[in-house]
């Protein structure tokens, strides 16, 4: 089961290779895009949408860095929390560590 289940993943991985590798090659034509005050751009379409698609990326991950960097100060903040009134406990003279299992 486990090895149709490899093999089922590589096939959809190699089906969407060739779809667009055909669509790379189907779409060749040069296209402009237009800019502001009269500035153009050509290239073959796949490059633009390749093009959109990566600056596209760029976008969301910049859109996405500041809630990333909140939970990641939050989780930090939380891991501190909880690990100080441990060190506490064990910090202070003539009270036994804490010993798992005894």
């Amino acid at each position: 089961m486990k090895h149709l289940l490899w093999l089922l993943k590589w096939v959809l991985k190699v089906a969407i290779f060739f779809t667009l590798f055909a669509f790379a090659l189907n779409n060749q034509q040069d296209t402009s895009v237009h800019f502001f005050f009269g500035k153009q751009w050509q290239a073959p379409q796949v490059l633009v949408v390749l093009s959109a698609f990566s600056i596209g990326v760029v976008v969301g991950v910049l859109g996405m860095l500041p809630h990333w960097f909140k939970r990641r100060s939050s989780k930090a903040s939380v891991q501190t929390v909880v690990q100080s009134p441990a060190n506490a406990v064990q910090a202070q003279p003539g009270l036994p560590g804490y010993a798992d299992g005894i």
